[in-house]
């Protein structure tokens, strides 16, 4: 009977892992590559500088126009109100027409206060559809 020796076995209790490393390495890459590009698909869609086609059968929306003077006079429609009775006049018209839309002009020299005041009477009432007017020089 023929004695095997130790030496012979000693290879076969010790496991290779470098193939299963190289493995993991190669998933752990394609993992990274992949994930951001299935993560990051965002839509959007950008303004075009152009205005939107007009619609035949909607009415046009009726702006109310908002302007603060330079010496903190607010107008409504070219009606002066204060900060109460604008926030009653715009109560009332937003019961009529739910999607009002403003737009709030004001002087280059009015306080600043005065123009939160009057954004602030529009976030009140919950008017979501502000528009802010700027002149150019």
């Amino acid at each position: 009977m023929k004695k095997t020796s130790r030496s012979h076995h000693g290879t076969l209790n010790e496991l290779n892992i470098t193939p299963l490393l190289d493995l993991a390495f190669v998933l752990l890459v394609i993992f990274i590559i992949t994930t951001p590009q299935m993560v990051n698909h965002l839509e959007m869609v950008l303004p075009s500088g152009q205005p939107p086609p007009p619609r035949q059968d909607a009415p046009p929306p009726e702006i109310q126009r908002i302007v603060i003077k330079a010496t903190g006079e607010v107008t409504l429609n070219d009606v002066p109100v204060d900060l109460a009775a604008l926030h009653s006049t715009l109560t009332a018209r937003k019961q009529a027409l739910p999607e009002l839309a403003v737009v709030v002009s004001g002087h280059d020299e009015v306080e600043y206060q005065r123009m939160v005041g009057v954004l602030d009477v529009l976030q009140q009432l919950d008017i979501t559809k502000v528009g802010l007017a700027t002149q150019t020089p």
